[in-house]
């Protein structure tokens, strides 16, 4: 499988697995080879998904990937990322700034608390 085809079928299973966790609207984004900058997946405003399914992956050049494209819609960048063999089974991962992370934590902590 070639990589353009590992990375449809990796943004299809997220946006899969985003919709089994309530976010109903998640859904593969429409690209032109990532030219336009579009996010890998759509569907949580504000959110700017870098999709990776990924044996190794460089997890900074992604991050500024989602960043270089998330500053051009005001979202938050996010790279969600799972390795391709998953032997220890830790599924889809979640990289976001200490910053972006702050803010969510505090949302969730001001209607649970």
């Amino acid at each position: 499988m070639n990589s353009r085809e590992k990375g449809k079928r990796g943004e299809r299973e997220l946006a899969a697995k985003l919709r089994t966790l309530g976010f109903e609207s998640a859904r593969r984004g429409v690209q032109y080879s990532g030219a336009d900058g579009s996010a890998d997946v759509e569907g949580l405003d504000g959110i700017h998904i870098e999709c990776k399914l990924r044996e190794r992956l460089n997890l900074e050049e992604a991050y500024d990937q989602s960043r270089r494209d998330a500053g051009r819609r005001g979202e938050i960048p996010t790279v969600m990322h799972r390795k391709t063999n998953d032997p220890h089974k830790c599924g889809w991962l979640v990289t976001m700034s200490l910053e972006h992370f702050a803010t969510f934590y505090e949302a969730w902590r001001e209607r649970y608390e």
